[in-house]
């Protein structure tokens, strides 16, 4: 896999650069081997077409095709490791200026290779792209719902935070399954149980690669994010007067079992309040850290408001003090690229139904060494090697987190919704969502009886749009709009009840759009609230 084979070559440069630097002698050999090793990098990445990294904020990316673009990204993370290298250990003068040049002139070599093409991306502090980039119109047409005629209108459908549609490419490999080769995986000997594990496996292998895993056993197939939670919240080895720290905008599917945890092995709950602009605070975070903190379960990415948290500084502290990390990234997989090898978390919990993939599938990543001694939540059939009538022995990881009868029509689903989203490219999902987001805002931005839910920035909130209409209840417009205009969107409190209590409002309305959601679409939702907002918001009044 190239991604892991760039991270071993930038692990091998930095050795090699505080390895001159304690001996300037070999500076000049030392720089002609980085070269070479950096060489070799570039050339195995443009080979394999790579897997993009991220880029630091206010960088400029060219996009050519998929292959050359992906080679630039990973060549600026091997930049970024050279010059930390350079600055990190006792490099000066001369010498320093020697690996300074030697990393832009990595640079420049994947600059030649790249084919320069007419679209030119600017990414913010934040991640987001803010050019637009896609085909929507070729993509609506691998949406079958999308076309059908529902009650004299078409649908415009905006829960996407709720579950995303499936294309056309995911159902035709779920019917694939049941009409050719409908048997067990990982049991039987005979053919078609072979092709379903030889299947399963290919899934497990793309999913290392689109999460940045460093090897396949490190993905497991579970029901969902909530049952991956619950595994590591619920099998973490606990002891008397250990801590854990959330937020305070935990899905229940955090909150739930943490406080369950609090009750049977007598834990102390440390919750980090959000910032006044609604956004994660950093330093309220580190005043809650301490040695006693075992874990830290967080949202990755909220499905109330849409904020992602800083994660790799969040893990940083974390680790700092001898905790785990475990991400609840159902909102944020679906929208932008992940990559485990950057990020550094111990755990992560995906649902597939977010990302265009069948219902009944999560991805739960376990770093190695952190799913050693954690045990399965269920335990039963497959999950084991052997047992007596006294005893038993679990298989290791990821088999002993996939106790039961799996859902293999749906891992293989699975499997195709995440070509789907490589071929489109994380970055190119995420400037959509920002591109909607940021039209959707400007539209009811002011306007009387329209309150956003926090943060306020469109860039902060990646597909989600988050308000209330005053004088009526979230559900009461969410109903109004399904009924006027077959604008299909979420409302209540979201399964995040306490972050509500402790705003005081009875939950809101949200829409959430993804790939296959139109401008025009869009138009319609906020001509809608605004018609909503002046019909009503003068009642109170």
């Amino acid at each position: 896999m190239a991604g892991v084979a760039f991270k071993i070559d930038a692990r091998i440069i930095s050795r090699k650069l505080r390895k001159a630097a304690r001996n300037a002698a070999n500076m000049t050999a030392a720089m002609r081997e980085v070269g070479e090793i950096a060489l070799r990098s570039i050339r195995k990445n443009f080979d394999d077409g790579g897997r993009p990294g991220r880029w630091p904020a206010r960088k400029t990316v060219y996009k050519g095709d998929r292959a050359s673009n992906k080679l630039l990204i990973d060549t600026g993370r091997l930049l970024n490791s050279i010059v930390y290298s350079a600055h990190s250990g006792s490099i000066h003068g001369p010498a320093n200026r020697s690996i300074q040049r030697v990393a832009r002139g990595v640079v420049g070599v994947a600059i030649i290779l790249s084919r320069w093409v007419r679209v030119k991306r600017t990414y913010t502090g934040h991640g987001h792209a803010t050019s637009l980039d896609m085909d929507v119109e070729r993509i609506r047409r691998d949406f079958p719902v999308l076309g059908k005629d529902i009650e004299g209108r078409l649908p415009i459908y905006l829960d996407n935070a709720c579950q995303t549609l499936r294309p056309r490419q995911v159902l035709e490999a779920v019917s694939e399954y049941y009409e050719s080769f409908p048997a067990c995986a990982g049991r039987s000997v005979h053919k078609l149980a072979t092709e379903v594990s030889i299947r399963c496996d290919d899934v497990r292998t793309k999913a290392a690669s689109f999460f940045g895993a460093d090897d396949p056993s490190e993905i497991a197939f579970v029901k969902n994010s909530t049952e991956a939670l619950n595994t590591v919240i619920m099998g973490v080895p606990w002891e008397k007067g250990d801590q854990v720290v959330t937020t305070d905008y935990e899905h229940n599917s955090v909150h739930v079992p943490v406080l369950r945890a609090k009750e049977r092995f007598s834990i102390r709950h440390r919750v980090v309040r959000s910032a006044e602009d609604g956004t994660f605070d950093l330093e309220a975070f580190q005043e809650a850290m301490s040695k006693k903190v075992r874990l830290v379960a967080v949202c990755l990415t909220s499905n109330v408001t849409g904020y992602t948290l800083p994660a790799r500084e969040v893990v940083d502290i974390a680790h700092s003090h001898g905790a785990m990390v475990l991400l609840d990234a159902a909102q944020a997989a679906p929208s932008m690229r992940l990559d485990m090898g950057v990020l550094g978390a111990d755990f992560m919990a995906v649902s597939a139904h977010k990302m265009m993939g069948p219902s009944g599938v999560g991805m739960f990543y376990a770093r190695s060494e952190a799913a050693e001694d954690l045990p399965p939540l269920i335990c039963g059939g497959h999950g084991v090697t052997d047992t007596t009538e006294d005893s038993y022995t679990f298989l290791p990881p990821p088999e002993r987190f996939e106790t039961g009868l799996q859902n293999y029509s749906g891992i293989i689903g699975t499997g195709a919704a995440l070509d789907y989203l490589t071929s489109l490219g994380m970055d190119e999902v995420r400037a959509h969502e920002a591109d909607l987001n940021s039209r959707l805002t400007r539209a009811l931005r002011g306007v009387d009886g329209v309150d956003v839910l926090r943060p306020h920035d469109p860039n902060l909130r990646g597909g989600i749009f988050s308000f209330n209409v005053r004088n009526l209840s979230p559900h009461d417009v969410a109903m109004i709009l399904d009924n006027s205009k077959n604008i299909m969107m979420r409302s209540g409190m979201h399964c995040c009840h306490a972050f509500f209590h402790s705003l005081g409002i009875e939950g809101c309305a949200r829409a959430s759009v993804y790939i296959y959601n139109t401008r025009a679409e869009v138009d319609v939702l906020a001509e809608a609230v605004k018609e909503l907002a002046s019909g009503f918001s003068e009642r109170g009044r």
